[in-house]
């Protein structure tokens, strides 16, 4: 009986802990930083935040006079034939999520239980774009050419390389014509998300972020 007491009452404390969690992420996700809007002079790069209604990605150029990406994410690595893309948008995440679970009907216990502990690997997932349209799911921000080199330097050191190259990852589990699959360092958790990458991103180039998120609402919810 004493064992079963204990038992409830670890769960009862463990539930309360992640409810506290939960309010305090919430809490952190309403705080914003980096509201200094750039100088009207400066020369700017148009970038935007898209989200599927979970995850977020920043889209940014294939290719400007800063960075050209279409030199290591290759386009001729998709299925499309049709290479005119504009855009580049690239979101970070758990590689058993993004690899081994297409649908929610899909989600494993294994691979939820690895995507919110930290023990499993990460993955960028990178899809090539022709155009971007604004919407409620959809923003476009303009940054100076500096805080674009911060925001391409940030999204550099996410990828896990090879001689200096990106590694593709090898794998039947594309979500259209257009994306590819790369291996990423780091590792989900429940401190940190697919949609903490994209805040940290942000706030990597400067731009308006929330001090902390787990959700693409609370990255969204800066750019109302």
């Amino acid at each position: 009986m004493k064992t079963i007491k204990k038992t409830f009452k670890y769960i009862g404390v463990f539930l309360l802990t992640l409810i506290a969690y939960g309010f305090l992420v919430t809490l952190m996700s309403y705080v914003t930083v980096n509201e200094k809007e750039a100088a009207i002079d400066e020369p700017k790069v148009e970038i935007f935040i898209l989200s599927n209604g979970v995850h977020t990605d920043i889209v940014v150029p294939v290719k400007n006079d800063t960075f050209d990406w279409s030199k290591q994410i290759k386009f001729e690595h998709t299925k499309a034939k049709d290479s005119t893309a504009k855009y580049l948008a690239m979101g970070w995440g758990d590689k058993g999520f993004y690899l081994e679970t297409p649908t929610w009907a899909d989600l494993k216990v294994s691979t939820a239980l690895k995507a919110t502990t930290g023990l499993s690997s990460s993955a960028l997932h990178t899809t090539f774009y022709k155009s971007m349209k604004e919407d409620a799911y959809c923003k476009k921000i303009q940054i100076s050419t500096v805080e674009y080199q911060k925001l391409v330097l940030f999204i550099n050191e996410s990828f896990e390389t090879n001689s200096g190259e990106k590694i593709k990852i090898e794998t039947n589990a594309v979500y259209g014509k257009n994306d590819i699959f790369y291996e990423a360092k780091g590792s989900c958790s429940l401190f940190y998300t697919c949609n903490s990458w994209a805040n940290q991103a942000l706030k990597a180039a400067s731009q308006k972020a929330a001090f902390h998120t787990l959700t693409d609402t609370g990255i969204f919810r800066h750019y109302e």
